[in-house]
C-alpha cells in the first residue's frame, strides 16, 4: 500500500480519550503508554507493572511537567485470555509491552461508534479526537502500523496473533485496484504522536454516540 492509496480508503482516523483530557493532549500530545511509564521516572517493579503489566482498570500516573495522567483499562485483554492468542514464546508481559508501544486510531469510524457503545464503556463520557490522515501519515509516515484486526480484543474469539499483524503502510497488502486486501481497522503510531494538535480536526466530548459538545481547537 502506498501512503496515498491509504489516505484514499481513510480519509480520517479516530481516537477515543478520557473525558477532560483533550487540553492536555493538545498541549503535550498523544503519549503512548510506555512513554508514560518512561517519563514519570518509575523504576524496577513500578516500570514494569506499566510497561508489561494488565491493567484490569484505569491507572493515574504522575508525569513530572504533564500531572497526572490516565492510561485506558486493558479489559479484553485478560492475561488468559491473550496468552492462548499469542504464538510460542510470547507472553502476555511480551503482548502488553508491545501494545503499550503505540497510541491506536480506528480507520473507520462504525468501530469507534461500537468502542463508544461497549458495555464497558456506554454509559461515560469521552473526548473524541478525529485525525486528518494525510497530516498524520505525511508527519509520522516511518512510525506508523496498520493492523488488520481489533489487536486487543479477545471477546467472543481468541483469534491468534503477534507482532506481525503490525505492518509498515508499505508492507499492507492491496487489490489490483489499490483497495486493501483487508480492511484496515487500527491506524497506530509508535511511541505516540507529540505534534497532534496538527492532525485534529475535529474533537468532541461523546457520550455512546451522542455528541455532548464540540471541543475547542486552540
Amino acid at each position: 500500500m502506498t501512503p496515498g492509496q491509504l489516505v484514499a480508503a481513510y480519509p480520517r482516523v479516530y481516537h477515543m480519550a478520557e473525558a477532560g483530557t483533550w487540553p492536555s493532549i493538545r498541549q503535550h500530545g498523544l503519549l503512548s503508554s510506555n512513554e508514560v511509564a518512561r517519563r514519570s521516572g518509575a523504576q524496577g517493579a513500578a516500570a514494569a507493572a506499566l510497561i508489561r503489566g494488565h491493567r484490569a482498570g484505569k491507572v493515574t500516573v504522575s508525569v513530572p511537567g504533564l500531572g497526572d495522567l490516565v492510561l485506558r483499562d486493558q479489559i479484553p485483554m485478560h492475561p488468559d485470555r491473550i496468552s492462548r492468542a499469542l504464538p510460542p514464546g510470547m507472553s502476555a508481559g511480551d503482548w502488553y509491552e508491545l501494545i503499550n508501544e503505540r497510541v491506536f486510531f480506528w480507520a473507520e469510524e462504525h468501530r469507534l461508534h461500537r468502542l463508544l457503545n461497549g458495555k464497558e464503556y456506554g454509559h461515560l463520557e469521552h473526548d473524541v479526537l478525529t485525525l486528518d490522515t494525510a497530516s498524520l501519515v505525511q508527519a509520522h509516515h516511518d512510525r506508523i502500523r496498520l493492523c488488520h484486526m481489533n489487536s486487543g480484543n479477545t471477546f467472543p474469539a481468541m483469534t491468534k496473533r503477534g507482532p506481525e499483524i503490525f505492518k509498515p503502510i508499505a508492507d499492507y497488502e492491496v487489490t489490483r485496484t489499490g483497495r486493501p486486501r483487508k480492511a484496515v481497522v487500527e491506524v497506530t503510531v509508535l511511541g505516540g504522536v507529540p505534534d497532534i494538535r496538527r492532525h485534529v480536526v475535529e474533537a468532541r466530548r461523546m457520550r455512546g454516540e451522542q455528541v455532548l459538545g464540540v471541543l475547542n481547537l486552540d
